[in-house]
Parts: structure tokens; sequence; C-alpha cells
């Protein structure tokens, strides 16, 4: 290491909220915590509850829907002309068959490489 150009990496320690000081080295220096593993539950293995039924009930009174004042009564709308039947739709392979269905199909070209071997003429 190059001296001079690197920070200083002292002794720290480290407060959770619990009450747990970790001490290690660091070049921050003192810091706190909310959480650790000495009370993180991953770590402990008890569940924390939480306040959900709590934050539910919130949520929904916040956005209850309410009853919406009674619209006017407007005349019934007439009702709409019945339309015909739609043919089914059809793919794309569908449709290049029936536009290929009346015409001769091409020769592969693979085959005009390999020519069949010749036989020998009689003398």
């Amino acid at each position: 290491m190059k001296p001079a150009i690197h920070p200083d990496y002292k002794p720290a320690k480290v407060v959770c909220a619990c009450g747990n000081v970790i001490e290690t080295r660091s070049t921050r220096g003192d810091f706190h915590i909310e959480i650790c593993s000495a009370c993180h539950p991953f770590f402990t293995g008890k569940q924390k509850l939480m306040d959900t039924a709590g934050r539910i009930e919130r949520f929904k009174t916040r956005y209850a829907a309410t009853p919406a004042a009674p619209a006017p009564a407007k005349a019934a709308p007439a009702p709409a002309p019945a339309r015909k039947a739609e043919a089914p739709k059809e793919n794309r392979a569908a449709k290049r068959a029936k536009a290929n269905a009346g015409k001769p199909r091409p020769e592969p070209k693979a085959a005009e490489a390999v020519e069949a071997p010749a036989e020998p003429k009689p003398e």
C-alpha cells in the first residue's frame, strides 16, 4: 500500500438499538444501528408481531367507497343493433395455405445439387 493515500482504519464501536455493542474497525468511526444479529428475527428465531390488522382497518376506512348520491333517472338507452357474427380470424399459416392452395409447389433446390450417377453407355 502506498503511504499517505489511505484513510485511517481505527477501532470503532457499533451500537444497536437493543443495546448490543460490537467492537470492530472502521474508517467511519463509531455509529449506531437499528437492528443487529442479536435482535433480528431471522437470527433469533422469534417473530415480531406487527400491527397488520390495524393497518388494514385504517386502509379500509380511508379508502372505503362512500355511497354515491343516486344519479338522476335517465331514459333507458336504445338497445344496440344486433351485429352479424364475425367469421373466426385465421392465423398467418392458414392464410398462406389458402393463398397457395392452387399453385404447384417448387422442387427443393437441394435435389438439384445432388445428381444421380450416370449409367455407363453401351459401346
